[in-house]
């Protein structure tokens, strides 16, 4: 029997010497990739809730370099396709003196640019993108960062919609909602169908790409609060929703983030290897005690890509949630080992230090002060009886970014400061914050944190969303929370509350761009330029544009 190949292949972690494929097929099989028609490498799938994955590593390539590559399975060619419209994918090694490129942006919605799909979320900047880079040259590092919501388990269009009527339709009614995926299964079809565009899948197997998750690759609001992880508790099918949930994403996102070194530490890399058959109990057990005891696996990491550091943390799963004590780190949006992993690598020597949080660390000044003003009042700064109202008003205006968690906003606006004043050692040029959820574009330039001339720029950027763009009534909203007279009353609201201060300033520069964007960042010894592509002209083949540049 022939295997096919299912979904990939997908470029992952590279490294000087290294770089890593993932796959998923149809069967059992081995997996053997060629490059430039001599290097090779070949593992063996593993299976996980009756499908078939692997994770090739590529070793003793040579630094810098982009070799054409294969892949087989077993004894037949399946990579690149007969007669494809696209050039031959590549394998990108890092060259640590060469300038680095990152890609970045969150929040997208498959729609393939049909004509339906482009009038409510707009142009898909993953296939713009893949268009553009067939026809430019690739000098230098170039990596992709998918900052969260790669899928929507809760918000399904209609050919996923259609596959959970026709999977569930001869099983037993668990209570699971009709329209929000829940079993291992639909999120493998999830998957499959947000990778399976040609252009999509083109890009993916040839730009290395890192990933985390938000709340959507789970569940909308993930984490907000205690009380909204409490009601969710209490659902018959959420328990199966988060562990397959998270399942899933170690399986199709996170197990390619990890180095050769790092995957061989990781517990469930291990017991995925030694299990004999199907490894789902491994997978489920991790996921389901990930869930229950956030400190009990990391899903943050770090890449060093010549002077550039990059920082993928985990600001979703982490999180600590009581809200009877917010200050003092009970309540935190990294989580205490979070906090000490970020703090321990907030440390001089890169030329650039990029912090990639899911959700921006500064908003609007207006929206940041109405979180943390909503956070003291859940925590009972207005006495018992205003509570509810603000835990209703925090899950219905989704106040849950960096702002509605003040020890940690506080607690990074140190370590950030520390570093780029040099007293972490060697400052860098630039501290980046690299962010999307909110679907709207914008850049933030923090004051006061570099102390001195010389010292390092601190920088909020965020491109969201890839494919997904807000209708025009939440606009109107979004741009009322940039006015001056929302920013004073949330000014008043904080010192009514008495919320501390930060000791955290800065401003918007420009005015938020509300299309689909992708950003990209540019890095040239020590400076650096943060680009917004985005795709005026429509069409399910028209090429991105800048839409703006600015020097960070």
């Amino acid at each position: 029997m022939t295997v096919s190949l299912l979904l990939g292949p997908l470029l992952r972690h590279v490294g000087e010497t290294t770089a890593t494929v993932w796959v998923e097929t149809d069967a059992p099989c081995h997996v053997r990739i060629r490059v430039d028609g001599d290097v090779t490498a070949t593992a063996a799938t593993f299976t996980v809730h009756g499908h078939h994955y692997a994770v090739c590593e590529i070793e003793g390539l040579p630094p810098g370099a982009a070799l054409p590559y294969e892949v087989h399975l077993d004894d037949d060619r399946v990579w690149p396709e007969p007669h494809s419209a696209f050039p031959p994918s590549v394998v990108r090694t890092v060259d640590p003196q060469a300038p680095t490129r990152l890609l970045y942006g969150s929040c997208r919605t498959p729609t393939g640019d049909a004509p339906e799909g482009v009038v409510r979320y707009g142009p898909d900047m993953l296939r713009a993108t893949a268009r553009r880079l067939v026809g430019e040259p690739v000098d230098g590092n170039l990596l992709l960062l998918l900052i969260g919501d790669q899928v929507y388990a809760d918000e399904v269009q209609e050919p996923m919609r259609a596959f959970l009527s026709q999977a569930r339709s001869a099983a037993p009614d668990d209570g699971a909602p009709e329209d929000e995926v829940v079993h291992y299964d639909e999120y493998a079809e999830l998957y499959r169908q947000a990778w399976s565009d040609p252009q999509v899948r083109w890009l993916l197997s040839t730009v290395p790409t890192l990933m985390v998750f938000d709340d959507h690759d789970v569940r909308d609001d993930w984490n907000t609060s205690a009380a909204w992880r409490s009601a969710m508790d209490a659902r018959p099918w959420w328990r199966a929703r988060v562990t397959n949930g998270l399942g899933a994403y170690w399986v199709y996102q996170h197990v390619g983030n990890l180095s050769p070194a790092q995957r061989d530490k990781d517990p469930l890399w291990a017991r995925v290897h030694e299990a004999r058959g199907d490894a789902a109990e491994a997978v489920d057990d991790l996921a389901l005690r990930a869930h229950e005891d956030p400190s009990s696996y990391r899903w943050s990491h770090q890449h060093d890509v010549g002077p550039v550091r990059i920082l993928m943390a985990d600001t979703r799963c982490a999180r600590s949630l009581d809200e009877e004590a917010p200050g003092d780190g009970s309540r935190s949006i990294l989580g205490a080992e979070g906090h000490e992993w970020l703090d321990e690598r907030l440390t001089g020597g890169p030329d650039h230090v990029v912090v990639a949080s899911t959700v921006p660390v500064l908003l609007p000044p207006a929206v940041q002060y109405l979180e943390a003003w909503n956070e003291a009042v859940c925590a009972g700064a207005w006495g018992r009886a205003a509570r509810g109202p603000a835990e209703r008003l925090r899950q219905a205006l989704d106040l849950e970014h960096w702002g509605a968690f003040q020890y940690s906003l506080r607690r990074l606006a140190a370590g950030v400061g520390e570093l780029a004043r040099g007293e972490r050692g060697p400052a860098p040029a630039t501290v980046l914050l690299l962010s999307g959820d909110v679907h709207f574009s914008y850049l933030a330039r923090a004051r006061g944190l570099g102390g001195s001339e010389g010292a390092g720029r601190v920088t909020q950027l965020v491109s969201s969303p890839l494919c997904n763009q807000l209708p025009v009534k939440l606009r109107r909203l979004a741009r009322l929370s940039i006015s001056a007279p929302f920013r004073l009353a949330g000014r008043v609201l904080t010192g009514l509350a008495r919320v501390p201060r930060s000791g955290l300033r800065w401003h918007l520069e420009g005015r938020p761009y509300f299309g689909n964007t992708i950003g990209e960042v540019s890095f040239d010894g020590r400076s650096a330029e943060a680009l917004w592509y985005h795709h005026p002209d429509g069409g399910p083949d028209a090429l991105p544009k800048v839409q703006s540049r600015a020097s960070v």
